[in-house]
């Protein structure tokens, strides 16, 4: 009796708007539910696109004989900004065994801080054994040298089959030549690249940049910097969010850009002003890569500076370069403004022919995405592209890498703050920072997959200098990382996408031993892609310099197409998968 009765009238009201709505998603069920059903498998596939990563990224440092720790400033507050870049880490094959061996730049602390007891930090060079561990052999190689270390970069200088490293420092600079018997001998000063002309050297490249078959060498430098008139934290004062902190960049005298002509005798020549290595707004540079932004077969070069406009030079095919920085639309922010630039490196991650840039910057910015849409003309994608949400990493090493093998560019992030005294602030991402992981979706859109993925790219480094190889010759790339008074990481990629891959080695005959500079060319069923061989990458590093290319399902690649620095077009047809391919300059496959 009670359930017949009409409500009171607001009761009233209310049910017969329940009944209104009711009957109007009915109809609306009926309307629309094929479309909402569409709408959530698209979405659900999206989100499973972006989720299903078949990687795992492991640290293995410690059982692999990496245990050593990295060398670099006061742990717990810096008094000079010379405590806080860190240093670089190189891939090298240095006995020619096939394997990857891995060379550590060291760096020191101030001598008033050095303990008595302890032996002084060197540099590190581990040999690769080829069953997964490394066996330190600093000491024999001649390597241990104690310095402020900065950039690692690896190249044949003098053509003789074995290579090289170069080591740019705050103070003199290194060159040693690898004399093919496991041993190397720092010929710096008798090379003439031992002096910096402001007296910190940064990140740095072996180049041919006249194309004559011999790498010459570019510098950049940082600060010119004297510790001794240098100010403190407390004199400036320099303040970070309430923080004493080390002073500069800004306010301290910037660094040059030097470049070295290699004269073919084992000496190079500094031929910065007649180049127009002077000619730019870019200081305070850190790291460099080289690499044909134009597509006019010559090496350009780009700088990400700190706390100032990027420089990017471009080769004038006469000796010379300009920095076209400013009309290229690479040299400041989306909003116009310079940022405070670490790591940078190229790739074509969309697969249009060109090559794009990342590049890291301080927290409270994003990493930057410029991509190249014709003849060294970048659009700033960073928002579009999905980079813009993470503003608290402080990023250093970074890499265009595939980690799966789908033949699509990712791009993993090392981050680390600058400041040890953070630690004290809450508003903070910390000191050590995880890493950050982007998957290209295919479309000219990145997804942030680390939690997904977790394993190493959870865990927190004061991360400074990345190097990306194939350390374990499985065909995907790993990564090794240097940083700031810990440990490094040793990141083995153990991918389980049942993707293909091709790894290419060249050899340079009438062009450079190494093939610096050389474009290689794949093309499969699916399109084509494209690299070059570089001799740094990332933030003061080197990768392994075989080329690894992803190719998905492919079994086949139809084409391989190597242009080199000389000119010389080799093409190879119809190659298996799955396999190292050995090419020599005008011969072909070894």
């Amino acid at each position: 009796m009670f359930l017949t009765q009409s409500p009171p009238r607001p009761q009233r009201i209310h049910f017969v708007m329940k009944n209104i709505v009711i009957k109007s998603f009915r109809v609306f069920s009926r309307l629309f539910a094929g479309k909402l059903l569409l709408l959530l498998i698209f979405c659900a596939s999206t989100f499973a696109q972006e989720n299903l990563y078949p990687v795992t990224l492991t640290n293995i440092s410690k059982q692999s004989g990496i245990n050593f720790k990295t060398i670099y400033g006061d742990e717990n507050k810096n008094r000079y900004l010379l405590e806080t870049t860190g240093t670089g880490v190189a891939f090298i094959d240095y006995d020619n065994d096939g394997w990857q061996d891995i060379f550590f730049v060291n760096g020191t602390r101030l001598d008033d801080t050095l303990p008595k007891n302890e032996p002084p930090p060197t540099n590190h060079l581990f040999r690769n054994k080829g069953d997964g561990t490394f066996e330190d052999v600093t000491a024999k190689a001649g390597l241990n040298r104690t310095n402020w270390g900065q950039a690692a970069v690896v190249g044949d200088y003098d053509n003789d089959g074995f290579d090289d490293i170069f080591i740019s420092c705050f103070g003199k600079n290194a060159l040693y030549h690898n004399n093919g018997n496991g041993t190397f001998t720092d010929v710096a000063e008798k090379a003439g690249v031992a002096n910096n002309k402001s007296k910190w050297g940064s990140g740095s490249a072996f180049l041919d940049y006249d194309k004559d078959g011999k790498l010459d060498l570019f510098v950049a430098s940082y600060i010119d910097l004297d510790l001794k008139t240098a100010p403190l934290p407390e004199t400036g004062p320099c303040m970070y969010k309430g923080l004493l902190v080390a002073c500069g960049p800004p306010g301290l005298q910037g660094g040059v850009y030097m470049l070295f002509h290699n004269n073919g005798n084992g000496t190079f020549t500094d031929v910065s002003e007649k180049a127009g290595m002077r000619n730019t707004n870019g200081t305070y540079g850190l790291g460099a890569i080289v690499s044909d932004f134009d597509n006019d077969g010559f090496p350009d070069i780009y700088v990400a500076n700190d706390s100032a406009p990027a420089t990017l030079f471009k080769n004038n095919q006469n000796g010379t370069f300009t920095d076209i920085s400013l009309e290229a639309g690479c040299a400041y922010s989306i909003d116009g403004k310079p940022q405070a630039g670490m790591g940078v490196s190229a790739g074509d991650y969309d697969r249009d022919g060109w090559f794009d840039i990342v590049k890291t910057n301080f927290a409270g910015d994003t990493t930057t995405v410029y991509h190249n849409i014709g003849k060294a003309t970048f659009d700033d994608v960073t928002f579009p592209a999905g980079l813009g949400m993470n503003t608290k990493w402080l990023g250093w090493g970074v890499g265009w890498v595939d980690f799966d093998n789908d033949g699509w560019l990712d791009i993993l992030q090392i981050n680390g703050h600058v400041y040890p005294e953070v630690e004290k602030l809450t508003t903070e991402a910390g000191y050590a920072q995880r890493k950050v992981l982007y998957r290209n979706l295919h479309n000219g859109k990145f997804a942030d997959i680390s939690a997904q993925v977790g394993g190493a790219v959870m865990e927190n480094i004061s991360g400074r200098g990345a190097a990306f190889g194939d350390f374990d010759n499985d065909g995907d790339l790993d990564v090794v990382i240097n940083p700031v008074n810990a440990i490094p990481e040793l990141i083995r990629n153990d991918s389980k996408s049942g993707n293909n891959w091709l790894k290419i080695k060249l050899v340079g005959v009438k062009s450079n031993r190494d093939g610096i500079g050389a474009r290689v060319k794949i093309t499969t069923e699916d399109g084509t892609q494209m690299d070059e061989v570089r001799s740094s990458n990332s933030y003061y590093s080197h990768n392994d310099s075989r080329l690894n290319f992803g190719v998905g399902t492919n079994k086949t690649v139809k084409k391989v197409e190597v242009i080199w620095t000389s000119g010389q077009i080799d093409v190879l047809n119809d190659v298996a998968v799955n396999q190292l391919i050995v090419i020599k300059e005008g011969v072909g496959n070894k």
